[in-house]
């Protein structure tokens, strides 16, 4: 589809829902819009169902971190419309407490992609059935894609042969400090190995003035 053509659609989707499309853009042939947080379930409708939309398939929902901002997570949905084979990107924002309307009765599949975006990035979705982790533990704790998360976890898992099950318990660092060293096995090496004679420089003559 042509930039005019994906022009016309976004400004068609404007217009259809006054208040709720607040910015839209055009980029690598397909067309990006963002939407109100409150109004999402009407502009997925609205593009699932109408004729010159029929965006049937969800591909994916994922969540993006900006710790800087106020609402910190932008929500991206993508969705195919194989009819007509073009794309969309339909984003909102929330932050840890503003809600984001599920998009479950409209998409079976967002089950799962919002369970993952809750799991990893802590954003709740209101209307989701079963909005349980998914990819980490049940006893984890915090969200390991959020950019404020520490690198080593907050708490570490092993099996305890005394109790002959899996313990959680804080984590806990070996040593303070780690020297590592970069420099690579040859560079290391005092030992000449055979045949590093001949890549030696010969000692020059002196140059009597």
């Amino acid at each position: 589809m042509t930039g005019n053509n994906l022009q016309e659609l976004a400004e068609y989707i404007t217009a259809a829902l006054p208040g709720a499309v607040t910015a839209s853009d055009i980029r690598h042939g397909e067309l990006a819009i963002r939407v109100e947080r409150e109004l999402l379930p009407r502009v997925l409708e609205l593009l699932r169902d109408d004729d010159r939309c029929r965006f049937t398939m969800l591909c994916d929902i994922c969540g993006v971190d900006y710790p800087d901002r106020a609402q910190r997570f932008e929500v991206v949905y993508n969705l195919l419309s194989v009819s007509r084979n073009q794309r969309i990107r339909v984003v909102v924002t929330t932050d840890e407490a503003l809600p984001v309307p599920s998009a479950v009765p409209l998409y079976s599949s967002a089950g799962w992609w919002e369970r993952e975006a809750w799991d990893l990035y802590g954003i709740f979705f209101e209307g989701n059935p079963d909005l349980r982790r998914i990819l980490t533990d049940y006893g984890f704790e915090g969200h390991p894609l959020r950019k404020d998360f520490p690198l080593t976890g907050y708490v570490e898992l092993h099996y305890d042969d005394d109790q002959k099950r899996v313990v959680y318990e804080p984590v806990r660092l070996k040593q303070e400090f780690r020297s590592f060293d970069f420099l690579s096995p040859w560079e290391g090496m005092d030992k000449v190995l055979p045949g590093d004679e001949k890549a030696s420089v010969p000692p020059q003559p002196e140059h009597l003035p």
